[in-house]
C-alpha cells in the first residue's frame, strides 16, 4: 500500500514537471524573441525583464493579427495566459542586447525563434 501511494506520488511529481519550461534568453539589439509561433494548446507565462532596458511583450495568434502589447521595464515581470495556436514576440528595440527569464507551464511544445 505504501509502495503504491509513493509510485503514485513520485509519477504526479515527473508529469508535472514534464509541463513546464524554464529559460533565460538573450535577445540582440533590435531583434525579437517569438515563443510559440506553431499550432498548440494554451499555455502561460511569467516573464521577467533581467536586463537595463525595456521590452515589448505581444500576443500573435498564428492565423493573424497581434494583441494586448505591454512594455516591461527593467526588473519587472509578467504572467500572462496565451491562448491556442497564439505566439508571444518579446521585442528588444534598444541598441543592446538583453535578457528575459520565462517560466512556461501549460502546453509546452512550443516553437522558438528570432526574428529582426
Amino acid at each position: 500500500m505504501i509502495k503504491s501511494i509513493f509510485s503514485i506520488l513520485i509519477t504526479g511529481i515527473f508529469l508535472s514537471a514534464c509541463n513546464m519550461l524554464h529559460s533565460t534568453t538573450t535577445i540582440q539589439a533590435n531583434d525579437a524573441f517569438i515563443l510559440g509561433n506553431n499550432k498548440h494548446g494554451q499555455f502561460s507565462a511569467s516573464v521577467t525583464n533581467v536586463s537595463t532596458s525595456p521590452l515589448t511583450v505581444w500576443q500573435y495568434p498564428i492565423d493573424g493579427g497581434r494583441h494586448s502589447p505591454l512594455t516591461l521595464q527593467p526588473a519587472a515581470n509578467v504572467k500572462l495566459k496565451v491562448g491556442k495556436n497564439t505566439a508571444l514576440r518579446i521585442e528588444n528595440s534598444s541598441d543592446k542586447s538583453v535578457d528575459v527569464k520565462l517560466d512556461v507551464k501549460g502546453d509546452v511544445g512550443l516553437s522558438m525563434g528570432y526574428k529582426n
